[in-house]
């Protein structure tokens, strides 16, 4: 979906910023419109190959055997765990960072939340010779500390945001004031469909190479579209990327799961939504520079988002995403921390295949959606693999009673 002349999907997004980063916000929106939507340069090309060559594309769309024999409907997993880094976030990243350079900026500044956006950014930047820092919030650093060393490994500068929760919100705040004093000679690369134009539409059409591969697979395999996309959503960019070239298809049923964290009540006296449900229990409001769903109280105040899984773990959603859900062309649903525990256990029994933490949303959605709600045949975008995880669903397991989790007693 094109977005209007000021930046807006319907009546989100847009460009919410302070004066000093208008500058900023209108160099990258010209860069975006003559390299990336013009291939002005021959961009694309460039960006298309470096995906191929350095990043792996594209990646397997697999029949996922025994899931479908126990779902009654055939799931196919588009492998974005197989991408090099093992996540989809490297589509966005390598994307940003060669614009970055087509633009002469020499130095890269990002936000992450489960480390996989960070890491990402960490292998682009290495790999086109830039500078990185990337800024965590502490308690990010502390569930997730293998990929932590996985940026400081590609040579990036990891730096904790330790103000309030300590997770992707203040880490954005952070970097944002950053890149506010730099922008002279820094690019500041997001992770995902968010923040002010054309933040939300270019982190799309950079993820956007997911969806339209699984639509020309399952073409190959099954000779038409699936029933249903279905993809895990936080900020929302493996959603977007999954979704975009489905879009126009409504033969094609698009489902956007999000984290129903422990209860999708709020807590206003405490300032806590313990989920991270914007899209299906979000207001309308401004956060990080554009127009959107976010989790907040009465008088407008962002709650606090909760989620066993770091990179689900934020209180707003992409606007455009915000803007299908109103025009009912995407499907808001969530499921809670046990029940994705649950699909993280299921599909390493399954399949072989170890989720990370997001994507077992998705596929423990597929246990308690309507069959006939999905139909035949069902993409589920892997967003990415769950080897960073491991200690987290180690610790969560421990504490609660997750029917199919392996015994526990060992680490006793």
């Amino acid at each position: 979906m094109a977005t209007d002349e000021n930046g807006k999907f319907g009546r989100y997004g847009g460009q919410y910023v302070p004066e000093a980063l208008m500058a900023a916000v209108e160099e990258l929106d010209d860069a975006y419109r003559r390299y990336v939507l013009e291939n002005e340069d021959g961009f694309v090309d460039e960006f298309r190959e470096r995906l191929r060559d350095f990043g792996g594309r594209p990646t397997p769309l697999q029949h996922a055997d025994r899931l479908s024999e126990r779902s009654g409907f055939d799931v196919y997993l588009k492998r974005e765990d197989l991408l090099h880094g093992g996540a989809h976030k490297l589509n966005n990243a390598l994307g940003q960072c060669l614009l970055a350079k087509y633009m002469g900026k020499e130095r890269i500044v990002a936000e992450t939340g489960a480390g996989q956006h960070g890491t990402a950014t960490a292998m682009a930047a290495a790999h086109l010779g830039m500078e990185c820092e990337v800024y965590m919030g502490e308690r990010d650093i502390n569930r997730q500390r293998p990929n932590v060393f996985r940026m400081r490994l590609n040579g990036a500068t990891v730096n904790p945001v330790t103000t309030g929760r300590g997770t992707l919100k203040e880490a954005i705040n952070e970097t944002m004031r950053e890149w506010a004093t730099t922008v002279e000679d820094t690019h500041y690369v997001i992770g995902s469909v968010v923040g002010p134009h054309p933040f939300p539409a270019m982190v799309r059409d950079f993820q956007s190479v997911i969806g339209e591969e699984a639509r020309r697979q399952t073409q190959e395999k099954i000779g038409g579209l699936p029933d249903s996309v279905v993809a895990c959503a936080g900020g929302g960019s493996n959603t977007m990327g999954a979704f975009d070239a489905f879009v126009e298809d409504e033969s094609v049923s698009l489902v956007a799961v999000e984290a129903g964290g422990s209860s999708l009540d709020v807590d206003e006296e405490a300032g806590v939504a313990p989920n991270s449900a914007s899209l299906a229990t979000g207001q309308e409001g401004v956060l990080h520079g554009a127009r959107t769903k976010l989790l907040q109280d009465t008088a407008g105040q962002i709650l606090e988002s909760h989620s066993v899984s770091s990179g689900l773990d934020y209180a707003g959603v992409g606007p455009e995403l915000a803007n299908l859900v109103d025009e009912g062309r995407v499907t808001p649903v969530s499921v809670d921390d046990d029940a994705a525990l649950e699909g993280f256990h299921r599909l390493s029994q399954l399949e072989g295949i170890i989720p990370a933490l997001e994507s077992a949303h998705a596929i423990a959605y597929l246990d308690r959606a309507d069959p006939d709600d999905l139909g035949d045949s069902v993409v589920v975008n892997l967003s990415g693999r769950g080897d960073k995880d491991l200690e987290s669903v180690v610790e969560e397991t421990e504490k609660r009673d997750i029917g199919n989790a392996p015994e526990m007693g060992v680490f006793e």
